[in-house]
């Protein structure tokens, strides 16, 4: 059985989206992290929102770790429309993501990710299908942007235990939880 780890930006006051001027802290510890959470990630789920604006940045992108293996990697992108521009290793899904991806963890193989995608980590969030939470806490206050842990419709209680906790030297908390 395969897990479902969401690596997921987020500013101290829990704002999720394009991280512009909340994200300060670009130092070499996350660069690191993020190469520890990939390493361990076969397949990638993402929404279509995150699939149209990543496709015009990363395809031609030299940024590492995260370019070589976002172009490589197997990208299942949720739509009910088909994909306007080509990507290398993206397919769409047109269906039920919670049942899509209930079925892609009884497989064989690495981790599936999630990178952005916020209607999208909410949903398997709260269909109890993440097994693990990559979180980097920046520290800042963005006070305005889409969350994911928003509290409303979430579900019900769930508890984590704390896998690892490091502070970068820009001060981001790097949170690894493994849902219990």
């Amino acid at each position: 059985m395969r897990n479902v780890v969401l690596y997921h930006l987020q500013s101290l006051d829990g704002v999720g989206e394009e991280p512009g001027d909340w994200m300060p802290d670009s130092g070499p510890e996350i660069f690191d992290n993020l190469g520890a959470v990939i390493e361990t990630q076969g397949d990638i789920l993402l929404g279509r929102g995150t699939y149209d604006y990543w496709v015009a940045y990363w395809p031609d992108s030299d940024v590492e770790p995260f370019a070589s293996f976002i172009n490589s990697t197997p990208k299942h992108v949720f739509t009910s429309s088909p994909l306007s521009e080509e990507w290398a290793n993206a397919s769409s899904v047109d269906g039920s993501a919670t049942e899509y991806v209930a079925e892609l963890k009884q497989g064989e193989g690495k981790d599936i990710g999630i990178h952005g995608s916020i209607d999208l980590s909410r949903s398997l969030l709260k269909a109890d299908l993440v097994d693990e939470l990559r979180l980097v806490v920046a520290p800042s206050l963005a006070h305005k942007g889409r969350r994911i842990f928003t509290g409303e419709d979430d579900g019900g209680l769930r508890k984590l235990e704390l896998r690892e906790c490091r502070v970068s030297g820009g001060g981001a908390l790097l949170l690894w939880y493994r849902f219990v």
